[in-house]
């Protein structure tokens, strides 16, 4: 790995993670003059654990960034109306159009996140996978000061970084080197079991809701994702032995009409499942370092304002970093005129 940096490789900021949320961050701060490095233990493209679904100030992000029509590109159906079911109750929203966004959408995390790394490395950010971390770098004084990072090979490097940011989601190593304690967390929890279905034919999205019960079904690329919930206590007991047939019982027992055609529809692979875990805020920032996304701020994924949330706190972050200045970069013998240029043109 030594050989693919320079003698004495030293960023503005060094994000661990290239997902929604990491990525999203280096594309900004790199947009804003600064020396990103992002690094993912994951390979480039591929598929993660999600709801897909995007809340409208996440297509606005997006919308912003110059990313959507990446995104349609990749055959990301619009969805222009979504429908709320409590029992015989339907409650129909149309996507008005409203802020420059005209309709929301749900694409797969193998579309989102690459679409958002390609936008990084666009905007001048090193972008590597297979790559994890392994330890931080500390000054005397407790502050982040860099990584120490390591690939598939067992090679190793140590990098200088005037923040790092960890974005590497629930189970964080950033977090856990510096220590950051949660200081709200949830009581309850949903678990969840997902899979894509071929020839759905709902129009837009549809959520379920019943007693300890949920379900939904999101149009996205290939298909449509459709999920069945149970509070996490549940999770073992409805589904162990057989997947899909407490799969099916749970959208049986919400709607019969969507068990109904999942049962008829082809399903792309496996169904996969989320045990559930306590939402949480986390200490998110202090000397030298960062968290954004999951790392700092998990939610319960039946909101599915996961990512809308992410792409969000990346923009919140960055412009946090960029109107520092001094205080987030502040190495006084290396000159940063680009990142010095963006602080003033804020």
């Amino acid at each position: 790995m030594d050989k693919l940096f320079s003698p004495e490789p030293r960023y503005d900021a060094a994000i661990i993670g290239a997902r929604c949320a990491g990525a999203a961050t280096a594309l900004l701060l790199a947009g804003s003059g600064a020396k990103v490095l992002v690094v993912d233990r994951q390979s480039y493209g591929s598929d993660t654990l999600s709801t897909h679904a995007l809340m409208r100030g996440g297509v606005l992000q997006l919308k912003r960034w110059g990313l959507v029509p990446e995104i349609l590109a990749a055959k990301t159906p619009p969805i222009r109306a979504t429908t709320f079911h409590y029992g015989r109750d339907a409650v129909g929203v149309a996507i008005q159009p409203e802020h420059g966004v005209e309709y929301l959408f749900a694409p797969r995390r193998t579309v989102l996140d690459r679409v958002l790394v390609d936008a990084a490395r666009n905007a001048g950010a090193e972008v590597r996978h297979g790559v994890l971390l392994s330890e931080l770098q500390f000054a005397p004084d407790g502050r982040v000061i860099g990584v120490a990072l390591k690939d598939a090979s067992g090679s190793r490097i140590t990098v200088r970084a005037d923040i790092v940011i960890g974005a590497d989601g629930r189970h964080s190593t950033v977090a856990q080197l510096v220590n950051a304690r949660a200081y709200v967390e949830a009581v309850n929890a949903s678990a969840i079991v997902f899979g894509y279905f071929e020839d759905l034919t709902l129009g837009g999205s549809h959520w379920y809701f019943a007693k300890n019960a949920a379900a939904g079904a999101i149009p996205t690329n290939s298909g449509h994702c459709v999920f069945a919930a149970v509070p996490s206590p549940q999770f073992f007991r409805t589904f162990r032995g057989d997947v899909m047939r407490g799969f099916l019982q749970v959208l049986d027992a919400i709607c019969p009409e969507l068990r109904a055609d999942a049962e008829r529809d082809t399903l792309i692979g496996r169904l996969r499942g989320f045990a559930g875990a306590p939402g949480y805020l986390r200490q998110c920032h202090g000397a030298g370092w960062a968290l954004v996304g999951d790392a700092g701020y998990f939610k319960d994924p039946l909101t599915a304002h996961g990512i809308t949330d992410a792409l969000r706190d990346a923009d919140l972050l960055s412009r946090a970093i960029v109107h520092a200045g001094a205080r987030s970069f502040d190495v006084p013998a290396r000159p940063r005129r680009a990142v010095r240029a963006a602080i003033a043109h804020h």
